[in-house]
């Protein structure tokens, strides 16, 4: 029983629908035929006991800020039974344990009539604690640990089928297909699949192909970033369907598409998630995938503009990458774009300083959660190229890039090409690709995660991003043409 009041919210409600106060639903009656089962799980929330503290009538010295008047000090075990007794269910109070050290105090609670005893620990940072539920006083800890053991009483055996909530049969994943075909159809229309067939066909009375007409879900491969919430008003899990209890860190919300779930059952969740943009602030600073994955898009529309605009205007420019613009006029090119998107304007008119867009697009890169050259695949590219046969080190590259995601492949290549068509200018803008390494390696490689003070060492970074410039076409498989 202890596990269950530490683990706090986190144990699943049985009973779908319970938002509705009409017993006899569809969902309902199909999952659990039992007319126990009907009745609505919040009903059953507010039929809990309540908490009953007991109030310490001696003026006891060195009381723990953290504790009320429900703390009687250091009393026995048989002290605490007599003191719970003659009150109904929900009755508690704190005392010290003798052989506790100080590490915890011992919270006493009646339970079905029954005394319970369990640990209590404090964390100045976090308050009242068990596990990784936090409190903020005694009595809203108390108030959990009953709803849970309540539920835990009545409907053990419904408790049981959580393991077998099937993600896919959901009701609630309405909202995520949704979002799945609004991809699929942006898909199609951005790459005209339906015009160019019309085009080709050269009539209307050939059907269109049936991937057209139904177009399918493109495949998701990112995962949900889920966080302890505390939840107001009535929430459900978007995997089983059951009721979020509790008045504190209920269960977990995804930061990137909201999806809402039990800790339990977000484990449970595939890598599908579909990021929705209310959710991201900006561009800046967001991760790739997920950046990528909420606008529909192969790149980043950052990079692409800016990119855009180096090409038209800055390849002859002297020094292009290497100096840096106003941070005042980068700042407000990161804001137009958080704020604008992809109509953002990045015009000579706006900004005749190409140096200001070089440095906004450095920025983005540097300001990515996770670098473009992932930290799992960094050691894998440096040890590519310490082959002294070119077949050999270009074929270990080739292999060493098949282990980062897409987003960042596609992202990485498209930067890539783009340094290599700058470095074709090196007569002109005397950047060459040792130049545009060294600029980059940092950039595109990011801070080292060890934490040594020490200045590292990026000669092999720099070895490595220029190694990329230079065989760009073979790594990449680009036709040069």
């Amino acid at each position: 029983m202890l596990d269950k009041i530490m683990l706090g919210m986190e144990a699943d409600s049985p009973v779908h629908s319970v938002w509705k106060s009409d017993c006899k639903n569809t969902w309902c009656n199909y999952l659990y035929p039992e007319s126990f089962f009907y009745v609505p799980l919040y009903r059953m929330q507010l039929c809990a006991p309540v908490p009953i503290p007991i109030i310490c009538e001696d003026v006891l010295q060195n009381t723990p800020n953290y504790l009320g008047r429900d703390y009687h000090g250091s009393i026995s075990h048989t002290l605490a039974n007599n003191l719970l007794k003659p009150h109904p269910d929900g009755a508690y109070l704190v005392r010290s344990s003798r052989c506790a050290n100080g590490e915890f105090h011992t919270l006493s609670l009646k339970f079905n009539d029954k005394i319970h005893h369990y640990k209590l620990f404090y964390d100045p940072k976090y308050g009242l604690y068990v596990r990784e539920k936090r409190y903020d006083c005694v009595r809203s800890l108390v108030a959990d640990g009953l709803i849970t053991m309540y539920l835990e009483l009545k409907v053990p055996h419904m408790l049981e089928r959580l393991p077998t909530a099937n993600y896919l049969e959901s009701p609630y994943m309405t909202l995520n297909k949704r979002k799945l075909r609004a991809l699929s159809k942006n898909h199609l229309k951005n790459n005209n699949y339906k015009s160019s067939f019309l085009t080709t066909s050269g009539t209307d009375d050939i059907p269109l192909p049936q991937q057209i007409l139904n177009p399918q879900p493109p495949k998701i491969e990112k995962s949900h970033i889920f966080k302890i919430t505390t939840f107001k008003g009535l929430n459900w899990c978007e995997l089983c369907g059951n009721f979020l209890w509790g008045f504190t860190a209920q269960g977990v919300k995804c930061d990137d598409c909201g999806m809402i779930a039990h800790t339990r059952c977000s484990e449970k969740f595939p890598n599908d998630c579909v990021p929705d943009l209310k959710y991201l602030r900006g561009v800046f600073g967001i991760e790739l995938t997920t950046l990528l994955t909420a606008h529909g898009s192969e790149l980043p529309f950052v990079l692409t503009k800016c990119v855009a605009e180096v090409e038209e205007r800055g390849l002859q420019v002297e020094g292009i990458y290497r100096l840096s613009g106003f941070y005042e006029e980068i700042d407000a090119i990161k804001m137009a774009l958080d704020k604008d998107g992809e109509k953002a304007d990045l015009s000579l008119s706006k900004y005749p300083n190409i140096n200001v867009i070089t440095g906004a697009l450095k920025l983005y890169l540097r300001l990515l959660p996770i670098p473009l050259i992932t930290f799992q695949v960094h050691p894998r590219l440096i040890d590519a190229i310490q082959h002294k046969n070119v077949d050999l080190q270009i074929s270990s590259i080739i292999f060493s890039l098949k282990g980062l995601p897409k987003a960042h492949y596609d992202t990485l290549m498209f930067m890539i090409k783009h340094l290599a068509k700058v470095a074709s200018f090196s007569s002109v803008n005397k950047m060459t690709p040792h130049n545009l390494a060294t600029v980059f390696a940092p950039t595109l490689i990011g801070p080292p995660e060890s934490t040594d003070s020490c200045i590292p060492d990026i000669t092999c970074d720099i070895l490595m991003i220029e190694t990329l410039i230079v065989n760009c076409n073979k790594i990449f498989n680009i036709d040069p043409k």
